[in-house]
């Protein structure tokens, strides 16, 4: 059952569907962009809590800061051995 609309029907048909479609590609974009920040903040966790616990060191004293260490391009010039561990700071 196939029904025939008139001309001014046609169009009031097509531009329904294009305006349907424009608010539904907005969704989309919003959407996107929410699960875009929530990927960047679920990465920059650990960086935070990192940060927490250089922070709670520094505050009790315990953080051994390299300063006085030469800087990086110093110690590869040197042929000194490298050593980095995971729990330093540069």
């Amino acid at each position: 059952m196939t029904q025939t609309l008139s001309k001014s029907r046609q169009q009031a048909e097509i531009a329904f569907t294009k305006s349907q479609s424009q608010f539904f590609a907005r969704g989309k974009a919003v959407e996107e962009q929410v699960f875009a920040a929530q990927a960047r903040e679920a990465n920059k966790a650990p960086l935070r809590a990192r940060m927490a616990v250089e922070t709670d060191h520094r505050k009790r004293g315990t953080l051994t800061l390299t300063k006085s260490l030469p800087r990086w391009p110093e110690i590869a010039m040197s042929g000194i051995p490298i050593m980095i561990s995971s729990d330093s700071t540069v």
